[in-house]
C-alpha cells in the first residue's frame, strides 16, 4: 500500500476534480496545483498550494513552463527505497508526490477546429502535465497517476477503503491507463503534423 500525503492535481476538464480534492482534504492531504485547476479549487473552499510556491518559480513563458521543475519530478520518479534517493531529496528540501491528477487538453477537439494550423496546434501542445503523467505512470510502485475524471469514483472508492492508500493492484491499473493516454496524445499530434506540414519560416 501507498499512503497519500501530498497530491498534485492539475486538470483540463475540471469535472468531479472538486470532489475528488475535498475527500483528499478530508484525509489531510496537502494539494499542489497549477493556476486554473488551484482558482476552482480555492472558490470551492479547499486549501492548495500554487505549484509556483511550491517549486519557488513563477509560471514562464506565458504559462509554457509550469512543472518542468526537478523538485517536482524527483519528487515523482525517486525510489524510496533507495537510501542515496531519499538523501537527495531531503539535501535540496524537496518532497515525495503520492498523487497526481492530471487530464490534457483534448488535442482532437482543436485539430478539428476549421483552419487550424500546426503552429497553433503546437502552441496548445501540453509538455508539462504530460511529462509528470509520464514520470508518476513509470514509478507506479510508489505514485499513483489519474488521467480521466471517470476513474475518479474508482480511485475515490479505493482511498475510502484504505484509509488514504492504494494497493499495487490499483496503481498499476491507473498507471496503465496513463501511458495509454499520453500515447494516444502524441499519436494525434504525430498524424496531424504529418498531414499539415507547416511553411518554413
Amino acid at each position: 500500500m501507498t499512503k497519500i500525503r501530498r497530491a498534485l492535481l492539475s486538470c483540463h476538464d475540471k469535472t468531479g476534480i472538486v470532489e475528488l480534492a475535498r475527500l483528499l482534504e478530508r484525509y489531510e492531504v496537502e494539494i499542489i496545483s497549477t493556476s486554473g485547476t488551484l482558482a476552482l479549487l480555492r472558490d470551492a473552499g479547499i486549501s492548495a498550494v500554487s505549484m509556483a510556491d511550491y517549486t519557488g518559480i513563477p509560471e514562464l513563458l506565458d504559462g509554457r513552463v509550469k512543472s518542468l521543475h526537478p523538485g517536482v519530478h524527483a519528487g515523482l520518479l525517486g525510489n524510496r527505497d533507495n537510501k542515496l534517493h531519499v538523501e537527495q531529496l531531503q539535501a535540496y528540501g524537496w518532497d515525495w508526490i503520492d498523487l497526481v491528477v492530471i487530464n490534457l487538453q483534448p488535442v482532437a477537439d482543436l485539430m478539428n477546429f476549421p483552419g487550424i494550423t500546426a503552429p497553433e496546434v503546437l502552441d496548445q501542445t501540453d509538455i508539462g502535465g504530460a511529462a509528470m503523467i509520464r514520470s508518476a505512470a513509470k514509478n507506479f510502485r510508489f505514485v499513483t497517476v489519474a488521467v480521466n475524471p471517470e476513474s475518479y469514483p474508482f480511485l475515490m472508492h479505493e482511498l475510502r477503503a484504505h484509509d488514504c492508500q492504494t494497493p499495487y493492484d490499483t496503481r498499476f491499473r491507473l498507471a496503465c491507463e496513463a501511458f495509454a493516454c499520453v500515447s494516444a496524445y502524441d499519436t494525434a499530434i504525430a498524424n496531424f503534423l504529418r498531414d499539415h506540414a507547416p511553411t518554413p519560416v
